[in-house]
């Protein structure tokens, strides 16, 4: 594109047109109070929206934020918003960018690693969700779990694993979005980290984890509408491509072996013979030292249009194994399965995870290829940093584009970083403080502490991702050692409900000493290929594969191996009673739920259908790719339309099946917000004169709603029962009444009742 190329002046005087350094430079598009209006702005706007909403569900289909609830949604969410999360809560800021980098690095096969290497994880946790709701219904968090199978030592390293899981993710999310708000907008870059978690800490203390779900189905519908929007002017709507036929053919261009390419400075060439001879054929220097140029190195024919690609295989390996870690080991997707009921915890993974793939498959093999196609002077550091998603659509939208991709991110953030705060939230609530620290913790003092640590967490991101970026760690680089870091823990997580052999000594050597090893390795890997170590050699694809390897796989080797040696042969029907439910009681399933729970039809189902998409995605599929070599225009054409497609039907899905599932609890709102607002008034007023009668009867306050044993007074049901039936029938369950009071509390329910 000629608007990236300038006359540039070489030493010895000679002028040549040579493209543009970079593609951001030292100026923004944006201005910085864009920047902090969209962090600061969206951040108080969706606090608003979900607290307002929180508060419909409260007063008009009669929610009570328990510390249950505010940690577990009350256990009975649908498929479409369980789906709806789950795409939510996997769409990091690496979703939206790192896919978009393995794109212009690799061409197509990195979109389609990043997708099927992400995508299978989601769809195997779903054989885990049922098991954990047949095995362990009244756990909160997954760590409760290894605590009830293997004791107090498993418990304290899977602890460890938990919170390291969610650290780096949480780092990979702020590093991403800062870098990219800083290159568009020129805000301080650690303003941003340590701003952009805050946006989410409101809304996440007031409601919990149903105001996460909330929020993060906006969010959601936001990223699938802008994903839309590229992908349509990408294939449909611009000048400059406009088609799929047209991005293949500038693709081919690119990576064309006519091209000259040059590294380092343009004055190091002032004098050289080939330099100028080259400027005297074509007037030109086509790119500095860290453009993409000419053929791709280990792709075949160096094309950017194959899937036999020697880059992009190793990626997906590495995606592969660092996925399982950030699925099976973070707590947040533990506490979606939790959350959801019965049918909707197997089916919800299924579907998120086929709905999720759209999302770095359709948008990265749109927004990526086109910054290759377009040649934009995206740099490697650029790319690294996140910043092709960002360059395509300034290109193509001006400040506009820029503004949306912002957005964007912003979106894919927040969605992202609240479920790792509730996460760790629970974590620290149930696994340490309820544990360690007060046994006997009511209801309300987990609620308080759970809050504590959402606001404590959210802290904790922003100054962890300052000390990060001073270090000089990108989002790629952490996205691709996170398997050596945490993968080590996927053998024993996913064998704690599904294996009655596993041993609990082979899960806690097997992960430590595998994660040690993986480290060493990596070093000795990095030392092995470069002669040296830094994050430069530790960040090659050789030694991250290795180490990723060696941590999931040495791992595997060690618990298993020990498992068979010593069995448990542990009695799962002993799990559920181990944790105990707090302040609430299980949700009272209609028979189609119990039977999913009673039968082995789910774990049939999640483990076909699972097993069946985990195939075609990362052997069937790849396979089928190997004959076409380079493709041709049409299997282009037809790659591209595969994901448009997947696009359209994942967004209508995403956006629509929730609010379908929904109608009856959206109908009661509507009804209750405009026709019946002034009974719900009346209702106020009854409830606070049963607050005087309940006082004078000293029934107790303590606790949070339904927390069994200690308090009634918030207890709706017993508030009802008390209404109905009177004093004589529920002295037992709370207090003794003496006569008095008896006849004091006729008096005032007849005044109650003639309302």
């Amino acid at each position: 594109m000629s608007e990236y190329y300038s006359d540039y002046t070489l030493a010895d005087g000679t002028v040549v047109c040579a493209k543009d350094k970079d593609f951001f430079g030292d100026t923004s598009l944006l201005s910085e109070g864009v920047g902090y209006a969209i962090v600061l702005g969206f951040g108080v706007f969706f606090s608003f929206l979900t607290s307002f909403m929180v508060f419909l569900e409260k007063r008009y289909v009669g929610v009570n934020i328990s510390s249950e609830f505010f940690n577990t949604a009350g256990r009975d969410i649908k498929t479409g918003l369980t789906a709806t999360v789950i795409v939510s809560q996997w769409t990091w800021a690496a979703t939206l960018l790192q896919s978009s980098n393995v794109a212009w690095a690799y061409g197509v096969s990195g979109p389609f690693w990043y997708a099927s290497g992400a995508t299978i994880q989601v769809l195997l946790f779903g054989i885990l969700a049922i098991e954990l709701k047949r095995k362990a219904a009244t756990a909160h968090t997954i760590a409760e779990i290894v605590d009830a199978r293997w004791g107090p030592t498993a418990h304290k390293v899977a602890l460890y694993f938990c919170f390291l899981t969610n650290i780096i993710v949480s780092a990979m999310l702020v590093l991403g979005g800062a870098a990219t708000v800083n290159a568009l907008t020129g805000m301080d870059i650690e303003a941003a980290s340590f701003l952009i978690p805050m946006g989410v800490i409101l809304y996440t203390m007031a409601g919990g984890l149903k105001a996460t779900f909330l929020a993060s189905y906006f969010h959601t519908a936001v990223i699938f509408g802008v994903l839309c929007l590229m992908v349509f002017i990408v294939y449909a709507g611009s000048d400059d491509l406009g088609s799929a036929d047209k991005v293949y053919k500038f693709l081919d261009a690119v990576a064309s072996s006519n091209r000259t390419c040059v590294s380092g400075e343009l004055d190091d060439y002032s004098n050289s013979t080939v330099m100028m001879e080259h400027v005297k054929a074509h007037g030109f220097i086509n790119v500095w030292d860290g453009h993409n140029c000419g053929e791709v190195s280990g792709n075949k024919d160096g094309s950017y249009l194959t899937m036999l690609s020697n880059g992009g295989l190793k990626f997906g390996i590495i995606n592969i194994i660092g996925n399982f870690g950030t699925v099976f080991v973070d707590q947040s997707y533990w506490q979606s399965a939790i959350a959801a009921k019965p049918s909707s915890s197997y089916k919800g993974y299924l579907l998120g995870g086929l709905c999720w793939f759209a999302i770095p498959f359709a948008l990265a093999t749109a927004v990526g290829l086109a910054s290759v196609a377009l040649d934009l002077p995206v740099t490697a550091g650029e790319a690294g940093a996140g910043l092709v998603p960002p360059a395509t659509a300034v290109h193509f939208m001006g400040e506009g584009g820029g503004c949306l991709m912002a957005i964007m991110l912003f979106m894919a953030i927040t969605s992202t970083g609240s479920a790792e705060q509730i996460a760790v939230s629970s974590l620290f609530s149930y696994d340490i403080y309820r544990k360690y620290i007060n046994p006997d913790a009511t209801g309300e003092d987990i609620l308080r502490v759970s809050r504590y640590a959402i606001l404590a967490f959210g802290v904790f991101m922003g100054v962890l991702s300052i000390i990060l970026y001073e270090i000089g760690l990108s989002l790629g680089f952490v996205y691709l050692m996170m398997g050596i870091f945490i993968g080590s823990a996927v053998v024993p997580m996913s064998l704690v409900l599904t294996w009655d052999k596993a041993n609990a000594n082979g899960a806690i050597f097997g992960s430590l000493i595998a994660q040690v090893t993986a480290i060493i390795v990596w070093v000795i890997s990095a030392a092995a290929y470069d002669g040296e170590v830094n994050l430069t050699t530790l960040g090659k694809n050789d030694p991250m594969l290795i180490a990723n390897l060696v941590a999931i796989l040495f791992s595997g080797f060690i618990h298993i191996t020990w498992s068979l040696i010593a069995p448990q042969n542990y009695d799962f029907s002993k799990m559920a009673s181990s944790i105990t439910l707090l302040d609430d009681v299980l949700p009272d399933y209609e028979e189609k739920e119990q039977n999913e729970l009673l039968t082995n039809h789910a774990k049939r189902w999640i483990t076909m259908w699972g097993g069946f998409f985990t195939v075609v995605m990362v052997i069937v599929w790849p396979i089928l790719s190997v004959p076409a070599g380079v493709f041709s225009e049409g299997y282009f054409r037809m790659w591209v339309y595969i994901s448009i497609i997947w696009g359209v039907l994942a967004t209508a899905t995403t956006i629509l099946l929730p609010i379908w599932e929904s109608r009856v609890g959206i109908m009661t709102v509507i009804k209750g917000l405009f026709f019946n607002d002034d009974l719900h008034y009346r209702l106020d007023d009854i409830d606070y004169k049963m607050d005087l009668v309940m006082d004078h009867l000293k029934i107790p306050r303590t606790g949070a709603h339904h927390e069994i044993g200690s308090s009634f007074h918030a207890d709706p049901a017993f508030r009802a029962k008390l209404l109905s039936e009177g004093a004589k029938t529920t002295t037992k369950e709370s207090v003794t009444l003496m006569d008095s009071e008896e006849s004091m509390y006729q008096n005032a329910a007849a005044d109650i009742m003639k309302q």
